[in-house]
């Protein structure tokens, strides 16, 4: 005997899941981060935004990324398809006192954002020497008081 199944659970957690991430690239500015070296580089893909329209603010230890992108159609225009997301996008990352924002770079080139955050001198590792000489302690003679006695 065959049995329809008219529900699949996994099917449908497949399609919650699809959902749940095409929200998430709609909303989203996708990006890339890495160390290299002594700096740690970001980059966002921004194709086709103006890059006036974008602005980066650090507050505290977040950084906050907003950008426009708009397209409007021409009175006569038939749309095919219009599957690009417009309007404003944010994305905010949370940076660490390790690094020094106040010697950030920032470059736009091809729809990509580039920023580079320097790690902070303070957080940089330091090496320390091991003094192995024994440790010589001067001596200083101790003060004396002098007591005066007066005989009558």
């Amino acid at each position: 005997m065959s049995t329809l199944l008219r529900f699949d659970p996994f099917r449908e957690l497949d399609r919650v899941l699809e959902r749940t991430t095409e929200q998430y690239r709609k909303t989203g500015i996708p990006m890339d981060a890495y160390r290299h070296g002594d700096t740690f580089v970001i980059h966002f893909d921004l194709p086709g935004v103006d890059p006036d329209s974008i602005d980066i603010e650090v507050e505290r230890n977040v950084l906050t990324l907003t950008a426009d992108r708009s397209w409007r159609p021409v009175d006569g225009d038939d749309v095919i398809a219009a599957e690009r997301q417009h309007g404003q996008f944010r994305r905010q990352l949370l940076i660490g006192d390790g690094l020094d924002p106040d010697k950030m770079h920032v470059s736009y080139e091809q729809g990509v954002l580039t920023i580079t955050l320097p790690v902070a001198e303070r957080s940089k590792p330091r090496k320390f020497t091991i003094n192995t000489e024994p440790k010589q302690e001067s001596v200083k003679p101790a003060k004396q008081d002098a007591i005066e006695t007066s005989a009558s």
